[in-house]
Protein backbone atom coordinates (compact mmCIF):
# COMPACT_ATOMS: atom_id res chain seq x y z
CA UNK A 1 0.00 0.00 0.00
CA UNK A 2 2.82 2.16 0.73
CA UNK A 3 3.90 2.75 -3.10
CA UNK A 4 0.38 4.26 -3.36
CA UNK A 5 1.09 6.81 -0.77
CA UNK A 6 1.20 9.99 -2.81
CA UNK A 7 -2.26 8.75 -3.89
CA UNK A 8 -3.07 8.36 -0.19
CA UNK A 9 -2.33 12.09 0.74
CA UNK A 10 -3.87 13.23 -2.16
CA UNK A 11 -7.35 11.67 -1.26
CA UNK A 12 -6.79 13.53 2.26
CA UNK A 13 -5.35 16.82 1.37
CA UNK A 14 -7.88 19.54 0.99
CA UNK A 15 -6.13 19.67 -2.77
CA UNK A 16 -7.13 16.25 -3.72
CA UNK A 17 -8.79 14.02 -6.33
CA UNK A 18 -11.85 13.93 -3.90
CA UNK A 19 -12.21 17.58 -4.11
CA UNK A 20 -14.09 16.98 -7.21
CA UNK A 21 -16.27 15.60 -4.62
CA UNK A 22 -17.93 18.77 -4.93
CA UNK A 23 -19.23 21.15 -7.69
CA UNK A 24 -17.46 24.03 -6.01
CA UNK A 25 -13.94 22.55 -6.35
CA UNK A 26 -14.38 21.89 -9.85
CA UNK A 27 -17.29 22.97 -12.10
CA UNK A 28 -18.63 21.07 -14.74
CA UNK A 29 -19.64 22.51 -18.15
CA UNK A 30 -23.24 22.70 -18.22
CA UNK A 31 -24.06 20.61 -15.60
CA UNK A 32 -27.41 18.57 -14.97
CA UNK A 33 -30.25 19.66 -12.94
CA UNK A 34 -29.82 19.52 -9.55
CA UNK A 35 -31.34 16.62 -7.80
CA UNK A 36 -34.23 16.29 -6.54
CA UNK A 37 -35.06 14.77 -3.05
CA UNK A 38 -36.92 11.51 -2.49
CA UNK A 39 -37.66 10.34 0.48
CA UNK A 40 -35.64 7.43 1.25
CA UNK A 41 -37.75 4.13 2.41
CA UNK A 42 -37.85 3.40 6.19
CA UNK A 43 -35.25 0.31 7.32
CA UNK A 44 -36.96 -2.43 8.20
CA UNK A 45 -33.82 -3.72 10.28
CA UNK A 46 -30.44 -2.77 11.23
CA UNK A 47 -29.45 -2.92 7.84
CA UNK A 48 -30.31 -1.72 3.91
CA UNK A 49 -29.15 -3.56 1.01
CA UNK A 50 -28.71 -1.80 -2.90
CA UNK A 51 -27.64 -3.47 -6.25
CA UNK A 52 -25.15 -0.84 -7.82
CA UNK A 53 -25.69 -2.63 -11.63
CA UNK A 54 -22.16 -1.06 -13.75
CA UNK A 55 -20.94 -2.39 -16.99
CA UNK A 56 -18.78 -4.65 -15.56
CA UNK A 57 -20.97 -6.62 -13.71
CA UNK A 58 -23.02 -6.06 -10.21
CA UNK A 59 -22.39 -5.05 -6.68
CA UNK A 60 -24.68 -5.65 -3.87
CA UNK A 61 -24.00 -3.35 -1.13
CA UNK A 62 -25.11 -4.08 2.72
CA UNK A 63 -26.01 -0.44 4.01
CA UNK A 64 -25.78 0.30 7.62
CA UNK A 65 -28.72 2.59 8.84
CA UNK A 66 -27.55 2.55 12.34
CA UNK A 67 -23.96 3.35 12.50
CA UNK A 68 -24.58 5.91 9.71
CA UNK A 69 -28.47 6.96 9.80
CA UNK A 70 -27.95 10.16 7.85
CA UNK A 71 -25.20 9.45 5.37
CA UNK A 72 -27.73 6.24 4.73
CA UNK A 73 -30.76 8.30 3.91
CA UNK A 74 -28.99 10.25 1.67
CA UNK A 75 -27.44 7.78 -0.30
CA UNK A 76 -30.69 6.38 -0.97
CA UNK A 77 -32.49 9.45 -1.42
CA UNK A 78 -29.79 9.96 -4.68
CA UNK A 79 -30.22 6.34 -5.52
CA UNK A 80 -34.07 6.26 -5.71
CA UNK A 81 -34.30 9.42 -7.59
CA UNK A 82 -32.22 8.05 -10.19
CA UNK A 83 -29.13 10.53 -9.84
CA UNK A 84 -26.31 7.62 -10.08
CA UNK A 85 -27.87 6.53 -13.34
CA UNK A 86 -25.14 7.35 -16.43
CA UNK A 87 -22.45 8.52 -13.56
CA UNK A 88 -19.15 6.52 -13.74
CA UNK A 89 -16.29 4.78 -11.55
CA UNK A 90 -14.30 8.29 -12.34
CA UNK A 91 -11.09 7.49 -10.52
CA UNK A 92 -9.26 3.90 -9.66
CA UNK A 93 -6.04 4.10 -7.94
CA UNK A 94 -5.48 -0.15 -7.36
CA UNK A 95 -4.33 -1.37 -4.20
CA UNK A 96 -6.31 1.93 -2.66
CA UNK A 97 -9.98 2.35 -3.99
CA UNK A 98 -12.67 2.99 -6.67
CA UNK A 99 -14.83 6.49 -6.43
CA UNK A 100 -18.05 7.22 -8.14
CA UNK A 101 -21.57 8.68 -8.63
CA UNK A 102 -20.30 12.09 -9.14
CA UNK A 103 -19.04 12.31 -13.21
CA UNK A 104 -21.41 11.62 -15.85
CA UNK A 105 -19.42 9.29 -19.33
CA UNK A 106 -18.53 12.57 -20.02
CA UNK A 107 -16.78 13.71 -17.25
CA UNK A 108 -19.41 16.44 -16.55
CA UNK A 109 -19.77 17.19 -12.96
CA UNK A 110 -23.75 16.33 -11.76
CA UNK A 111 -25.06 18.95 -9.45
CA UNK A 112 -26.04 17.93 -5.64
CA UNK A 113 -28.07 18.43 -2.90
CA UNK A 114 -26.45 20.50 -0.16
CA UNK A 115 -23.65 18.29 1.38
CA UNK A 116 -24.35 16.19 4.87
CA UNK A 117 -22.25 16.08 8.07
CA UNK A 118 -19.78 13.54 8.43
CA UNK A 119 -20.91 10.34 10.06
CA UNK A 120 -17.20 9.10 10.19
CA UNK A 121 -17.30 8.79 14.21
CA UNK A 122 -19.18 5.84 13.88
CA UNK A 123 -16.89 2.66 15.45
CA UNK A 124 -16.54 1.59 11.36
CA UNK A 125 -13.41 0.96 9.94
CA UNK A 126 -12.04 1.47 6.08
CA UNK A 127 -11.30 -1.74 5.65
CA UNK A 128 -11.14 -3.67 2.23
CA UNK A 129 -14.69 -4.17 0.63
CA UNK A 130 -16.23 -1.16 2.81
CA UNK A 131 -17.79 1.66 1.03
CA UNK A 132 -18.03 5.10 2.55
CA UNK A 133 -18.04 9.32 1.28
CA UNK A 134 -15.90 10.90 -0.75
CA UNK A 135 -15.23 14.65 -0.07
CA UNK A 136 -13.39 17.17 -0.11
CA UNK A 137 -11.06 18.46 2.83
CA UNK A 138 -13.72 20.15 4.48
CA UNK A 139 -15.11 17.00 6.81
CA UNK A 140 -18.68 17.80 6.43
CA UNK A 141 -19.08 18.37 2.54
CA UNK A 142 -19.71 15.21 1.43
CA UNK A 143 -22.67 14.78 -1.23
CA UNK A 144 -23.29 11.94 -3.17
CA UNK A 145 -20.31 10.70 -4.84
CA UNK A 146 -18.46 7.23 -2.58
CA UNK A 147 -15.92 5.10 -2.73
CA UNK A 148 -15.55 1.27 -2.40
CA UNK A 149 -12.16 0.24 -0.45
CA UNK A 150 -9.87 -2.10 -2.26
CA UNK A 151 -7.27 -2.99 1.07
CA UNK A 152 -7.89 -1.91 4.62
CA UNK A 153 -7.14 1.77 4.12
CA UNK A 154 -7.08 2.45 8.60
CA UNK A 155 -5.19 5.75 7.67
CA UNK A 156 -9.04 6.94 6.28
CA UNK A 157 -10.94 6.32 9.56
CA UNK A 158 -11.97 8.81 12.42
CA UNK A 159 -9.68 9.99 15.19
CA UNK A 160 -10.35 13.21 16.29
CA UNK A 161 -12.64 16.13 15.22
CA UNK A 162 -10.26 18.05 14.94
CA UNK A 163 -9.70 18.95 11.24
CA UNK A 164 -9.85 17.57 7.85
CA UNK A 165 -7.47 14.95 8.00
CA UNK A 166 -8.76 13.76 11.76
CA UNK A 167 -12.28 13.42 10.71
CA UNK A 168 -12.02 10.52 8.70
CA UNK A 169 -14.17 9.32 6.12
CA UNK A 170 -17.99 8.10 6.89
CA UNK A 171 -18.37 4.11 6.64
CA UNK A 172 -21.72 3.54 5.82
CA UNK A 173 -21.80 -0.09 3.96
CA UNK A 174 -20.09 -2.95 2.75
CA UNK A 175 -19.87 -4.89 -0.58
CA UNK A 176 -21.30 -8.56 -0.17
CA UNK A 177 -21.94 -9.41 -3.37
CA UNK A 178 -20.29 -8.62 -6.57
CA UNK A 179 -16.12 -8.81 -4.98
CA UNK A 180 -14.53 -9.51 -7.88
CA UNK A 181 -16.42 -6.90 -10.17
CA UNK A 182 -14.72 -4.15 -7.59
CA UNK A 183 -11.15 -6.17 -8.12
CA UNK A 184 -11.86 -5.87 -11.67
CA UNK A 185 -12.99 -2.63 -11.39
CA UNK A 186 -9.57 -1.81 -9.28
CA UNK A 187 -7.07 -2.91 -12.19
CA UNK A 188 -8.79 -1.27 -15.09
CA UNK A 189 -5.96 0.95 -17.37
CA UNK A 190 -5.99 4.71 -16.11
CA UNK A 191 -5.18 7.68 -17.51
CA UNK A 192 -5.85 11.69 -17.64
CA UNK A 193 -9.04 12.79 -19.09
CA UNK A 194 -10.97 16.08 -19.54
CA UNK A 195 -10.89 17.98 -15.88
CA UNK A 196 -9.08 14.99 -14.10
CA UNK A 197 -5.48 14.73 -14.11
CA UNK A 198 -5.42 10.86 -13.88
CA UNK A 199 -6.53 7.64 -12.32
CA UNK A 200 -9.37 7.61 -14.87
CA UNK A 201 -10.03 4.39 -16.57
CA UNK A 202 -9.50 4.73 -20.25
CA UNK A 203 -12.67 2.84 -21.37
CA UNK A 204 -15.57 4.57 -18.93
CA UNK A 205 -16.97 1.93 -15.86
CA UNK A 206 -20.72 2.84 -15.68
CA UNK A 207 -22.63 3.01 -13.24
CA UNK A 208 -26.28 2.12 -15.28
CA UNK A 209 -28.99 1.79 -11.72
CA UNK A 210 -28.34 1.51 -8.04
CA UNK A 211 -31.32 -0.27 -7.15
CA UNK A 212 -32.68 0.25 -3.66
CA UNK A 213 -34.32 -3.40 -2.16
CA UNK A 214 -38.03 -3.07 -1.29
Amino acid sequence: MFKHAPALLALIAATASLAFAQPASRPAAKPAEPAKAVTAPAAASATQHVVVHTSQGDITLELYPDKAPKTVDNFLQYANSGFYAGTVFHRVIPNFMIQGGGFTKELQLKRTRAPIRNEANNGLSNLKYTVSMARTGDPHSAAAQFFINLVDNKRLDYTADTNGLTWGYCVFGKVIKGQDVVDKIGTVPTGASGPLPSDVPTTPITIDKVEVAQ
